[in-house]
């Protein structure tokens, strides 16, 4: 993967994950390769897009184990692997 093309994506995760310094650091990184502001526009789209659906798809999953008040179904519910931060 060439340079340009790593810019491009760690700008979009950078605005996937709002990281404002990231997003600095790596526009810096985007005009010193000369990638075009329009490429870069796109990479932060994208990035936002990716992280919408992913804040979409956890509002539903929040709602479906604890929106509707029934404790017992959500200490039913299988529990992926996730991060890490649960048994």
């Amino acid at each position: 993967m060439d340079e340009q093309i790593k810019a491009l994506v760690a700008i979009g995760a950078s605005a996937a994950v709002n990281c404002r310094p990231c997003l600095q650091h790596h526009l810096e990184t985007c005009d010193r390769l000369g990638i075009d502001r329009a490429d870069v526009q796109t990479a932060v789209e994208v990035g936002l897009m990716v992280a919408r659906g992913a804040a979409s798809k956890t509002s539903g999953y929040v709602e479906e184990i604890i929106g509707n008040g029934n404790q017992a179904a959500s200490k039913n519910q299988k529990r992926d692997s996730g991060c890490g931060c649960a048994p």
